[in-house]
């Protein structure tokens, strides 16, 4: 283990969750850490950056089945560089999440330098993985929102640096293709060595062709014989609504590029959702606080509540105190992403008023009197008359 590994902390601390936590509890605690340390919802804590980059490398980890395996059986050099990383797109910070993309054969060959035989009896007739057509790597980039753009879904553009198929070519990087000359069109060499151990044979790729086995007679001036051009394109994203914190939405072919010809990788979009100067927002229910006059609260009344889809009338009941809470069915976040629709949560809050004419503070000193036969009230004198 690296001093950098040593001095990382466990990730299920990172999340506050323990290890049998599931995939949905691990989300969950992802998202209250990442509104808790958003940096642009925090910018007067300087440690806020930090500690939501290492709550987004702790939830890359343990939300993906395979490297969380890696991590709970060998800690953090299980899992390498595998978190997030620190690269950009279009403005927005993010970093890559897939694997490395290399198999039992790729270590292979990266030990052994492109196979090897002794004695012309063990000879690795495999291509060289530089050679391979391959799939780039998935990107992820993070996605501010406002709390109203993630509740009714909106549609957002911005500008992203893709790799694309050249035009000009198709992506062959030529015209009028020949079979290469150094390699007879095979796209490897073989050279062989003799040693006092026996016959040493390798192979490797065709350095004129870049094992394709083809070469061409013109070079395409368009992409310079690579085959794709780096193009800055406007990408425009529909956001469903419910989008929550930590939700990913997948923009197929627009991560990273492939190599020797591969499809580029898909790039994920994360969101961070803002918060609201009066809704919150627990998954899809949300609360909201409601103040009251004593008045109200003592008799009740009728009171307009603002839910997310317009005004209702919700019934007080006498006697309310701060703190009692009632439920409005279904007016939660309707989320189309997940499916599901939350309820709405009034939570009432009794306003003492602080400053009294002298005619309202005499109504007040005969309702004391009034109020001094409740029985809570009453009880509570007679216990400080018996401690005296």
């Amino acid at each position: 283990m690296s001093n950098a590994d040593s001095t990382k902390r466990d990730y299920y601390e990172v999340l506050g969750v323990d290890k049998n936590a599931s995939e949905a509890e691990i989300k969950s605690a992802f998202r209250k850490k990442a509104k808790e340390f958003h940096p642009d919802l925090n910018k007067d804590n300087p440690d806020a950056e930090a500690k939501f980059k290492e709550a987004q490398e702790a939830y890359s980890v343990l939300s993906d089945e395979s490297k969380k395996k890696m991590y709970d059986q060998y800690g953090h050099a299980g899992v390498g560089n595998s978190g997030a990383g620190a690269s950009g797109f279009g403005g927005f910070n993010g970093g890559g999440f897939s694997g490395s993309g290399f198999g039992f054969d790729d270590i292979f060959e990266t030990i052994f330098g492109g196979g090897a035989g002794f004695g012309g009896g063990f000879q690795n007739y495999g291509e060289d993985p530089r050679s391979r057509v391959r799939r780039g790597s998935d990107a992820l980039m993070r996605m501010s929102v406002e709390f109203e753009e993630a509740i009714y879904g909106t549609e957002k553009k911005f500008n992203l640096d893709v790799v694309e198929e050249c035009d000009e070519c198709h992506g062959r990087g030529g015209f009028d293709a020949e079979k290469c000359s150094t390699c007879h069109g095979s796209g490897t060499i073989t050279t062989q060595q003799n040693t006092i151990l026996g016959s040493f044979m390798s192979k490797t790729t065709c350095p004129d062709c870049g094992g394709l086995g083809k070469t061409y007679k013109r070079k395409c001036t368009e992409c310079n014989g690579k085959g794709r051009i780096k193009r800055n394109k406007k990408i425009t994203i529909n956001i469903p609504a419910g989008i929550n914190t930590g939700d990913r939405l997948r923009v197929s072919g627009k991560g990273n590029p492939g190599q020797n010809g591969g499809d580029n990788g898909d790039l994920y979009i994360e969101f961070i959702v803002g918060n609201h100067d009066f809704y919150i927002r627990d998954e899809d229910d949300i609360y909201l606080e409601v103040p009251l006059t004593i008045t109200e609260a003592t008799l009740g009344c009728k009171k307009t509540i603002p839910t997310l889809y317009g005004n209702v009338k919700l019934n007080v009941a006498a006697g309310t105190d701060s703190g009692d809470k009632q439920r409005i069915k279904g007016k939660g976040v309707d989320n189309e992403y997940h499916k599901t629709k939350g309820d709405m949560y009034v939570i009432f809050k009794v306003i003492t008023p602080k400053k009294l004419s002298r005619a309202e503070k005499q109504l007040f000193e005969k309702l004391d009197k009034t109020l001094e036969d409740d029985s809570v009230i009453k009880k509570f004198n007679k216990f400080t008359e018996k401690n005296d």
